[in-house]
Formats: C-alpha cells, sequence, structure tokens
C-alpha cells in the first residue's frame, strides 16, 4: 500500500504542539516494523530538515515549492495528477486537501476554538472552524489524540461518530527522564538567570492556556512559600500582550521570568530542574508537556478538564483552570510537600508517563490508515 503524508507541520525547526506531534509520529512511523511493508510518501514544501527520517527505499520525500494555500494551489492537484497515486491520505493536522481521490485520515487536536472562539484571531477562528469542519466531514476516518478530543468531535459533529479513533501521544523515552547530572541543569540556570526553586510552564503564550491565571496564583503563594520564582517558556502565540500586563500590574517582574522559546536539550534540562510544572489551561487536546514533565520524574499541577486527567491519571494534582485560588491550592501541595512526599509524586509521576510511547502511537495510526484503505 502506498501512504501519502502532509508533512509540513512536522517540518519546522522550533516545533510546538501539533509539529511536535507530526514530527515524532513520522520518526516513530519511519522506525516502525510493521511499516516496512508500505511505501510511503511525504509532501513538502521544502527540503526536509535534519530532524525527520531519512529517505530510503519505501520511506520518500516529494518536494512541490509553493507558497501561500499549498494545500489548494499545489498538494491536491498533484494527487490527482501524479503517479501512483497513494492508496490513502493522512493529513496530521485540521487543515486536509478539500478534494481527493483517496481515502483521507486526518488527525484532529483539540475544537477548543468552537468553545471559546474568542481566545482566538478572527482569521485563525474562521479557518480553523470551517476548514476543520470540513476536514471531518470527508475524512474516512479522523484520529483523535484523546478521548476528550473524541468527545468534542462527536459532540459538534454527531455524524462522525462512527468514525473516530484514538490515538495518544508519546513521549522520547531516551530524552526524557530523570536527570542524574546536574551539570546540564546547572548550565541552563545560569544561561536563563534563575536561582533557587522555581515553577515552570511550557506552552505557547496565547489566551487558552491560562497563563493570566497562573501567574494570579503565583502572586498568592509566592509570598508565604520559601523564594521560588514563575519561569514562563514558550513563544509568543496571539493575544498575548495581557500576560506582560498581568505581571507588571501584581508587581512581579522579579519573580517572574519569561525565556521566550527554548530548544529541545535547554528545554529538557529547564523541565528536569523544576520544582513542579504547572498547567491550568482553559481548553487541552493531550497535553504533551505534562506527560514530558511527569516522565522526567516532576510532579504537574494541571486542569481538571479536558484531557489532562486522562494523561496524568491519579498521579497529577487536578485544579479548577477558572479559580486562581485552587491553582495556588495545587501548587502550594507539591512546593511544601515533605521530603518522602514529593520522592512519592516523583514516583508515580514516572511510572504514570511510562504508559504512554510514541511507538504506541505510530502503530495504532498504522491500523487506522490501513482500515481507511479498504
Amino acid at each position: 500500500m502506498i501512504i501519502g503524508i502532509d508533512g509540513n507541520e512536522a517540518n519546522i525547526e522550533n516545533r510546538v504542539g501539533v509539529n511536535q506531534y507530526a514530527a515524532e509520529l513520522l520518526c516513530a512511523l519511519e522506525r516502525l516494523p510493521e511499516a516496512q511493508k508500505h511505501m510511503w510518501i511525504v509532501y513538502l514544501t521544502g527540503p526536509p530538515l535534519s530532524h525527520l527520517p531519512k529517505e530510503r527505499d519505501g520511506w520518500k520525500y516529494k518536494v512541490l515549492p509553493g507558497g501561500g494555500f499549498w494545500v489548494l494551489r499545489k498538494l491536491t492537484p498533484h494527487l490527482w495528477l501524479d503517479k501512483p497515486r497513494p492508496d490513502v491520505f493522512f493529513a496530521p493536522s485540521h487543515y486536509a486537501p478539500p478534494f481527493l481521490p483517496m481515502p483521507l485520515v486526518v488527525s484532529i487536536m483539540d475544537l477548543g476554538y468552537l468553545e471559546f472562539p474568542e481566545q482566538f484571531r478572527k482569521y485563525d477562528f474562521y479557518q480553523l472552524k470551517y476548514w476543520g469542519a470540513w476536514s471531518v466531514r470527508i475524512a474516512k476516518r479522523v484520529i483523535a489524540i484523546s478521548e476528550a478530543t473524541k468527545r468534542d468531535i462527536t459532540k459538534h459533529y454527531p455524524w462522525a461518530k462512527g468514525k473516530v479513533d484514538v490515538t495518544y501521544l508519546g513521549y522520547d523515552k531516551n530524552k526524557f527522564k530523570a536527570q542524574k547530572s546536574k551539570v546540564k541543569i546547572e548550565e541552563v540556570r545560569r544561561k536563563y538567570g534563575i536561582s533557587g526553586d522555581y515553577i515552570l510552564y511550557l506552552g505557547t503564550l496565547k489566551p487558552s492556556k491560562n497563563i493570566e491565571g497562573l501567574v494570579d496564583a503565583f502572586a498568592l503563594v509566592t509570598h508565604h512559600l520559601s523564594p521560588v520564582t514563575l519561569v514562563i517558556v514558550g513563544k509568543k502565540g496571539w493575544l498575548y500582550d495581557s500576560i506582560f500586563e498581568k505581571v507588571r500590574e501584581l508587581g512581579l517582574e522579579r519573580k517572574v521570568l519569561f525565556t521566550d522559546f527554548v530548544g529541545e536539550k535547554d528545554k529538557l534540562a529547564l523541565i528536569s530542574g523544576s520544582k513542579v510544572l504547572v498547567s491550568p489551561s482553559f481548553w487541552e487536546g493531550f497535553g504533551l508537556h505534562a506527560l514530558e514533565a511527569m516522565a522526567c520524574g516532576v510532579p504537574v499541577v494541571v486542569s481538571n478538564i479536558g484531557s489532562f486527567p486522562e494523561v496524568v491519571g491519579d498521579v497529577g494534582i487536578l485544579v479548577d483552570p477558572a479559580d486562581s485560588g485552587d491553582i495556588a491550592k495545587g501548587i502550594e501541595k507539591v512546593v511544601s510537600a515533605s521530603r518522602s512526599q514529593y520522592d512519592e509524586m516523583v514516583k508515580k509521576s514516572v511510572v504514570q508517563a511510562k504508559k504512554f510511547s510514541w511507538e504506541k502511537t505510530a502503530r495504532q495510526t498504522i491500523e487506522t490508515l490501513e482500515a481507511a484503505s479498504v
């Protein structure tokens, strides 16, 4: 069977969210023994970057140069006219080709934009809303990255109920693990000017992540805990100015540190050196950052909604994202824990993380692709 994939979400240097999912999934698919029986063609707008699998027999890249509306202008006509055609096409995002001569599989991260449209720029909202709905409608199979996302898909698109499969995400077991060496952690601390214990936020700066709620919660606990810093790691997304304004209003400029986007090596060390990772998102399709933190032996405080309860199980501390006081209590529970209590949180976090893997994600994705091709 020939499987075509839109690889552009994966072919990005600074990867977050769907970019990280697509890149990790492509690498896991290429390595999987079950994948060797298929021919894979990955379509890109430019040459593959070094983090993607190398070409080999059975794994090829097809570069179709082009700018705006590439999916419509370049990819769609190519899939109609080129030979041999893929037997099934996979779009690991909301933005699938609108008309195809072969079965389509799409991945949906979350539908938070339908619940909180005010948290998105109008252009982004309408593109996600209408293109996403069309992709779900024309797809033969739909991959949801959590049961929560599956419920949302069937809630908003009841006619899709029978064609949604859940494939949880994973983490790199060779990379995300408890760090025995403190050298890299100390290097990264010095690089970003971090001293003492710190609370970590990891993710794009945008309204759905509820960073303002986190800052409010931090303001409630910072005065009666031992000196602790809130480190906010992530690139600027959209509608983020109010986050910086909130920090200034609360007089926390010296206690809240913004790093902007950091690369994978620094990210790993920042996670490993943190006391706790906090993610009080209003909506989350999976919560990959929480999984990676648990794999590193870092306790997590996360929202009690969306996919987080599936990911952290009974190990993570669940809080109400709409209640900064509840977020503060969750943070305090970890930061004020005794040594034995904290060590128990660490141990349970690592065990919970081991339930997930990119290999499992890839295997389930192949099963969905094979089912769609029939």
